[in-house]
């Protein structure tokens, strides 16, 4: 099982478009996923309509070590993809895990109980440092943190997000290896040359810097997305096919580049998902009476 937690300790870069919608390609893709919404500001939590909802969510996992997954897993309407809701309505999981002996390190000892039902743990995080967020990140295998292409977002990431990496490398001790971080330049204006001279710099920056790598792999600021989220979809469904005269590729092509480049092992799944997602438009549309 692969668990992938989606940080940053500046809010609205996209952590939760990224989770949703990376979860939707992976299940569309037949792989088992769970998403873990750990913002106290649950819109992950309400980006899918469910088709089973759990008594419990991350309160009591956290709280309570509840591992039973009849108590914490909700099950959304798109096939393999599960939800574990954020449900501390009065904000007290992070004051626990504070105060907590084994606080930062509870989900670390708590995720081997789902390892034989999911290939993919994604965890979606508050956008602020947080005992929270270093939990999650503690127990994650790969973190991924989405930043704008804007000067002020660079600069927030290195003094906040670089630094909360860095602040937990101590952890070592224990044997526990801090994650490597991927950054994804989020929201890019393909036409927008200051954009591009930023993606450039932001890969300079990190250019042979220990354990953070800049992917390739770049979203571009499209209305597919907040269209998707609107539809309570995996953008891949709602674009499968570049618009013609678009620069930006189609979400689905952005997606399984993204899905590609993060779990190389299951390429060729994520391969097979264009057929899919084009079948189930074409299904949508018929539902419609639209011609096709």
């Amino acid at each position: 099982m692969q668990v992938v937690s989606i940080i940053s300790t500046k809010g609205g870069v996209g952590k939760t478009t990224t989770a949703a919608n990376l979860g939707g390609l992976v299940a569309d893709a037949g792989l088992r996923v769970l998403l873990l919404d750990l913002d106290v500001q649950p819109t992950l939590s309400s980006y899918y309509e469910l088709a089973h909802r759990a008594p419990g969510g991350a309160y009591e996992m956290l709280a309570f070590n509840e591992q039973r997954v009849e108590q914490l897993v909700s099950r959304t309407i798109v096939a393999g993809l599960d939800l574990v809701l954020s449900n501390d309505h009065r904000g007290e999981l992070n004051s626990l895990l504070l105060h907590a002996p084994d606080g930062r390190l509870r989900l670390r000892h708590l995720l081997p109980s789902l390892a034989p039902l999911y290939d993919l743990v994604l965890i979606d995080t508050q956008g602020a440092r947080s005992a929270l967020l270093e939990m999650a990140v503690l127990a994650s295998d790969v973190a991924l943190s989405p930043v704008t292409p804007e000067f002020l977002a660079a600069r927030e990431f290195r003094r906040g997000t670089l630094q909360l990496i860095e602040d937990i490398a101590p952890y070592q001790r224990l044997g526990i290896a801090t994650p490597p971080l991927r950054l994804l330049i989020n929201r890019v204006h393909p036409v927008s040359a200051n954009a591009r001279a930023i993606q450039q710099a932001l890969r300079g920056i990190f250019d042979g810097h220990a354990g953070v790598r800049v992917l390739d792999t770049n979203v571009p600021a499209i209305e597919a997305y907040p269209r998707a989220s609107t539809q309570g979809l995996p953008v891949h469904r709602i674009e499968y096919r570049q618009p013609q005269g678009r620069v930006a590729p189609a979400a689905l092509e952005t997606m399984g580049s993204l899905a590609g480049e993060l779990f190389p092992d299951w390429r060729e799944r994520f391969a097979g998902v264009t057929g899919k997602a084009s079948a189930r438009a074409e299904q949508r549309r018929a539902g419609h009476g639209e011609c096709t």
